[in-house]
């Protein structure tokens, strides 16, 4: 699994859970400011497809895991 793979599982991972905490009538709501982690997520991955610099991406390359798609 290329470093790409698991940056779009992570963010996808956290976005869902995000929503599924911060949305009010799930079933396992906790809290509304969870909705701003969504948003940080969210702008992460957008100035990231315009700058092509990513935090987790690095640190997964340091961990040894491949880059590329």
């Amino acid at each position: 699994m290329s470093s790409w793979q698991i940056v779009r599982l992570f963010a996808g991972s956290f976005i869902l859970l995000s929503l599924l905490l911060g949305v009010p009538g799930s079933p396992v709501f906790a809290s509304t400011w969870w909705l701003a982690f969504t948003a940080f997520v969210g702008a992460n991955l957008f100035q990231s497809a315009l700058t092509r610099w990513c935090p987790l991406e690095i640190i997964l390359r340091k961990l040894g895991v491949k880059g590329g798609c």
